[in-house]
């Protein structure tokens, strides 16, 4: 969170089950005016469950959420200045696309020419403007999603809950929608909180990134903090690819894994401190054997399109380097890693979990993609 902006949302030692099963786990946050908040974790770890909690969807079992420093626990979801963009969009099918978006307005009793310039510009907003008369099964899944974005933003929130609202559309569609959230999220000068499970989405859109599992908040930070100085091995390994590998500190700015000497540029760990090291696929050289700080043989390649992807084995342990230089299965090759390239972490309760991709597969890959629906989440 920005330190020097007003903090409009806290939650605070917020904990929350379902049949006896702790989703959320003394869960801490700070939020600001208009910042863009991501929850970010695979399917659950609680971010849904803090996403409704935040709107008053849910009530903790203990903890306090406050908005503007006021207690909201027992306020509902009408009574609090925030709105909720749903995955399964929830539109009405028997009115057409100006009902909709105008519909929070009629109930609070708004109406003729100040009601139709509201419409009009939510929709310029979000790209729709002509759409106003056509009916809600003629439209797109993209335009749909706007309309449910243009309906929420009408009743001007301070805050708006967007709860996996890209999950249903096609690749292209989010690419696009995530610029166009963006943009919005600017334009409106609101704060936005949303849930995802991708990083991609989460690392592009973000102001700030809570990244979530087993009902606990793992790490919070800007986007280049979580990618470039994961806390443990869970973060940098569900936050794109991470080579992570045991090692020893052995005094400020020196390491050793995979039985070598490196410098780093870390320091504040002690002397012969057991550690986790984490090095980023596309932060390795393919040099020589000659060259190579290590050495190891090509197991596999993949083309990505812009570089190749390689798992190479290094004494039994398999690395993934990105490499815009193509080379053969069964190569014989050396590994340059600069001391920029390493970083440390403390061990924790996800050491030795993830970071070797001796299963590593496409395929495997796609599955882990594929999620069940997080309704309890």
């Amino acid at each position: 969170m920005n330190k020097d902006a007003e903090r409009i949302i806290q939650l605070r030692n917020v904990v929350k089950s379902f049949d006896g099963e702790t989703v959320l786990d003394h869960i801490n946050l700070d939020i600001a005016d208009k910042e863009f908040v991501t929850l970010l974790g695979p399917s659950g770890c609680g971010k849904t469950t803090t996403l409704r909690i935040i709107g008053g969807f849910e009530t903790p079992d203990s903890g306090e959420v406050f908005f503007d420093g006021v207690a909201v626990d027992h306020i509902p979801p009408y009574k609090r200045p925030v709105n909720t963009v749903f995955q399964k969009y929830a539109l009405f099918p028997h009115l057409n696309v100006y009902e909709n978006i105008a519909f929070g307005p009629k109930l609070k009793g708004a109406s003729g020419p100040g009601l139709t310039k509201k419409v009009q510009e939510m929709l310029e907003l979000v790209n729709l403007k002509g759409f106003e008369k056509r009916r809600i099964s003629t439209l797109s899944g993209g335009q749909q999603q706007r309309v449910a974005i243009a309906r929420a933003l009408i009743n001007e929130p301070r805050v708006l809950l967007l709860d996996e609202p890209l999950g249903a559309l096609d690749l292209k569609l989010r690419k696009d929608m995530q610029f166009e959230l963006k943009n919005i999220q600017k334009r409106m000068g609101i704060t936005f909180v949303y849930v995802t499970h991708d990083q991609e989405e989460a690392l592009s859109m973000s102001d700030t990134v809570v990244v979530m599992d087993n009902g606990q908040i793992q790490q919070i930070g800007t986007p280049q903090d979580i990618y470039n100085e994961p806390k443990n091995a869970f973060v940098a390994d569900f936050i794109g690819e991470s080579n992570i590998l045991d090692g020893q500190m052995i005094e400020d700015y020196v390491v050793t894994f995979s039985g070598k000497r490196f410098r780093c540029l870390d320091a504040g760990f002690g002397t012969r401190t057991p550690v986790d090291v984490v090095v980023r696929p596309e932060d390795v050289d393919v040099v020589s054997v000659e060259r190579g700080m290590l050495t190891g043989t090509v197991t596999s390649v993949t083309f990505k399109g812009v570089h190749f992807e390689i798992i190479v084995d290094v004494n039994g342990f398999k690395w993934m380097i990105q490499t815009t230089d193509f080379v053969e299965e069964g190569a014989a090759i050396g590994l340059y890693i600069e001391p920029d390239a390493i970083h440390i972490m403390n061990k924790s309760e996800f050491s030795g979990m993830f970071g070797d991709y001796s299963s590593f597969s496409d395929e495997l890959e796609h599955l882990s993609d594929v999620e069940e629906p997080e309704d309890d989440e």
